[in-house]
């Protein structure tokens, strides 16, 4: 196993089972989104086979493993579109939903979702608040 952090330690990556776990985890996490009414808009005419590889590269990098990701600054990604703070709060929800089913440890959900919530400032246009990392989604409640 290689190690991906200082000191060696072993990063919230390899802790949740690699690149694997976390592809489970962004397949579940899609099917939560496009799930939801408030947010499925967003992802229409989207190549999402793309997308769901620049997710699982950036949910990579939050866990501590490979940064390989090659893809746009999160605010040129989602300029435009409007996304307010209610709707990033159901994402951030939706994610955390996600790897709680995937048996994540609380510890790393919360640290990745701090991770998360700390781009809002450059993925929400509309309305500014801090969202609370709550479970969301049928199964994850």
């Amino acid at each position: 196993m290689s190690d991906h952090t200082t000191g060696g330690a072993v990063s919230d990556y390899e802790v949740v089972g690699g690149g694997s776990a976390v592809s489970a985890v962004v397949n579940d996490f899609y099917e939560r989104v496009l799930s939801d009414p408030k947010l499925v808009q967003y992802f229409e005419g989207v190549d999402l086979p793309r997308l769901k590889r620049h997710q699982v590269l950036l949910v990579t990098q939050v866990l501590g493993g490979p940064n390989g990701y090659d893809g746009r600054a999160l605010d040129e990604a989602h300029e435009g579109l409007g996304i307010t703070s209610d709707e990033f709060a159901l994402v951030v929800g939706h994610l955390a939903g996600a790897m709680k089913d995937a048996g994540v440890p609380d510890d790393i959900i919360a640290r990745a979702g701090a991770a998360v919530v700390a781009t809002e400032p450059a993925i929400v246009e509309s309305g500014s608040s801090e969202p609370d990392i709550v479970e969301s989604g049928s199964s994850a409640t």
